[in-house]
């Protein structure tokens, strides 16, 4: 592979696994707040929040970190607050229980006025106007991306894709690079594993979400599932989500904009390697093919669907785990096929504690996925989405995800918002 090539896929890497406090959902809107009251000058005392219904989805339930509430109007109020948007997604990590007591006043005022952007096609939009006393304003607004912002005179009529790399990528070259890359040039992604492994220690410490992962490293969880790999694997990983989930004030490092994504690229990976005693340039090379797989499936995906993302990440810690059990590249490929045969069609309804339900099944998936690879068992194209070329069966899996479940997506909306 050219140097250059090598150089870009690396970029490529850099850009989508970056560190995150809390749901990048609600912080890429506390990051677009903040922008706002930065351009405004003076804190806001008034802010319009405008949003796509992806983002309003994925921002109703979960914890914001630290403030021990729930939702956008707290997100919001800090970023008004004490955000600084060169902190990107950890835009909030001044906060302290000082500034968190203004920003609840400040929601008691009635200054946050959050509505559904309409007539916009963009899934991933947030829209923020602040206001001061004197009449002035100023206004910014994301796109695409959840650290993307844009002009103010943006429209959405381009084309959703991710343009960088999608005429490259593969899975055959996603393989090359992740087993051939000069392993100094790929060792920046274990701070993936530094970040994602402390997370899941300190989750296990507090009674975070639904207590998935605890339980499973309890007793009672021992007593079934046995200490195994496998119950190590999915006890780190949904305890992680779980601290995540509850607004823990814990970094993880997330992936194409979502830090559940990251876990569950990472820890699955990281636990097996270690517990199976590979080597460090084995997880390491392991750890770069989950998360690059994970970032290839999300460029014809998009950043946020009705499917959830834990199909994505969970896909990719099954190819990541199939190496380090010596699998080939054709192994891998087969890993990739079981895994959008059993999880094609897993429902995103929002950001919220169960998650870590969700990522537990998908990395149940991706352990099972690996097993059946590694001794050449797969699903065929003679069945459902599956075709023999494994860059068309993932293209199927994201094109349900993309088009075909859209109207799932407004009827999640739709029945969480009228409950």
């Amino acid at each position: 592979m050219k140097a250059e090539l090598r150089q870009e896929i690396i970029e490529l890497i850099k850009k989508e696994v970056v560190p995150a406090i809390g749901c990048t959902e609600p912080m890429a809107v506390a990051l677009c707040t903040a922008k706002a009251k930065e351009k405004l000058g003076v804190i806001p005392c008034k802010v319009e929040v405008l949003l796509s219904a992806n983002i309003l989805k994925n921002a109703m339930g979960v914890g914001i970190p630290g403030t021990g509430m729930v939702g956008l109007p707290i997100a919001i109020s800090l970023g008004a607050i004490v955000g600084k948007s060169a902190y990107g997604l950890e835009v909030i990590k001044d906060a302290t229980q000082q500034t968190i007591e203004e920003a609840k006043r400040f929601i008691s005022t009635d200054a946050i006025k959050i509505t559904l952007k309409e007539g916009i096609k963009e899934k991933l939009y947030i829209e923020v106007v602040c206001h001061d006393s004197h009449g002035n304003m100023s206004k910014a607004i994301i796109a695409k991306s959840h650290t993307n912002f844009v002009e103010d005179d943006w429209n959405d009529n381009t084309d959703e894709q991710e343009t960088l790399d999608e005429n490259h990528l593969s899975m055959r070259l996603v393989h090359e690079f992740a087993t051939t890359a000069p392993i100094e040039e790929i060792e920046f992604i274990n701070e993936s594993r530094k970040m994602n492994e402390n997370a899941a220690r300190e989750a296990l410490k507090g009674n975070y979400g639904h207590e998935l992962g605890k339980t499973l490293s309890r007793p009672l969880g021992k007593g079934i599932m046995g200490e195994s790999i496998f119950s190590h694997i999915l006890s780190a990983t949904s305890a992680a989500c779980d601290a995540r989930m509850a607004g823990a004030m814990i970094p993880v490092m997330s992936n194409s904009g979502s830090g559940n994504q990251g876990i569950a690229a990472t820890l699955p990976v990281v636990v097996f390697g270690k517990e199976n005693h590979n080597t460090e340039e084995e997880i390491t090379r392991a750890l770069v093919l989950s998360h690059l797989t994970a970032i290839y499936v999300k460029q014809s995906l998009g950043r946020l669907s009705a499917l959830c993302g834990c199909v994505v990440a969970s896909t990719g810690s099954s190819c990541g785990i199939t190496y380090l059990m010596g699998g080939t590249y054709e192994q891998i490929a087969f890993s990739v096929k079981n895994m959008i045969a059993n999880l094609a069609g897993m429902v995103c309804d929002g950001a919220k504690p169960s998650c870590a339900l969700k990522v537990s099944s998908g990395v149940s998936t991706a352990v099972l996925s690996a097993m059946l690879a590694v001794q050449n068992k797969y699903v065929t194209s003679v069945e459902g989405l599956i075709d023999d070329d494994v860059d068309k069966s993932i293209h199927n899996l994201t094109r349900i995800g993309h088009d075909g479940m859209n109207e799932t997506d407004k009827m999640v909306l739709d029945i969480m918002t009228h409950k």
